[in-house]
């Protein structure tokens, strides 16, 4: 797939992507015949959705949305220097592992201290991007690739990392175990230059089975509940 792809991810360039992976991979159409287009799932600029990304680090979205809406009632606006005003006891009570807490303080101390300037990220190229957030303890690649691709809403941005991503790709190849790092690299070759594409379009379908997983589960306790009400059970 060679077709030039736009510095920007927008709507519509996010639909141009999904027209040319869908015609190339059966796998990926499937998935947006079923689904339609995924959302371009864009996130605002700063240090804000950084804080985010590090509580999202390795627990479920669920968690890491509650814990950062304990966030946000307790510190509003949510800046760099409102946030190393909190305390230990504080930060523990919203929800951060002391790891967390960690990272997130040497994010805001960054920023803070301009190690760090968020401003100038949408001006460099994808490997730049990754060094400048890196050197920042706490942040590695799997963060500072969804920064590229939910922010920044680069083109080709592909999180090797991203366990959901790979489960996705596990099920729709139908692979016997989810792929590696290394392995996911190799897969999304023939996607690019719309990886980030991809990884939406592969979001759209584990994000859609495991709800669907979750409906039935509470069609099922309910049903249970009733047989158990009513007195029923096997004969």
């Amino acid at each position: 797939m060679t077709t030039k792809a736009p510095a920007v991810l927008d709507g519509p360039a996010l639909l141009a992507g999904v027209h040319r992976l869908t015609g190339a991979d059966p796998a990926l159409h499937g998935v947006v015949e079923r689904l339609g287009p995924p959302p371009l799932w864009a996130r605002d600029p700063g240090f804000p959705t950084l804080v985010h990304l590090i509580l999202e680090q390795q627990v479920s979205l669920a968690s890491a949305r509650a814990a950062y809406d304990r966030l946000l009632i307790a510190v509003d606006p949510l800046t760099p220097t409102a946030f190393l005003a909190l305390d230990d006891g504080q930060l523990l009570a919203i929800g951060f592992s002391r790891q967390k807490t960690r990272y997130a303080r040497g994010l805001a101390t960054a920023v803070c201290d301009g190690s760090l300037d968020l401003a100038v990220l949408p001006l460099l190229d994808d490997e730049a991007v990754d060094v400048a957030l890196t050197a920042v303890p706490g942040i590695g690649p799997w963060t500072a690739t969804i920064y590229r691709l939910m922010v920044l809403l680069r083109p080709d941005a592909w999180p090797v990392h991203d366990i959901a991503l790979a489960q996705a790709i596990a099920e729709l190849d139908g692979l016997p175990a989810r792929p590696t790092a290394d392995e996911m690299l190799v897969i999304a070759e023939r996607w690019r230059p719309w990886r980030a594409v991809a990884a939406r379009i592969l979001w759209h379908h584990y994000l859609s089975v495991r709800a669907a997983r979750r409906t039935a589960d509470g069609r099922l306790r309910r049903d249970l509940g009733q047989r158990h009400d009513h007195g029923g059970g096997a004969a």
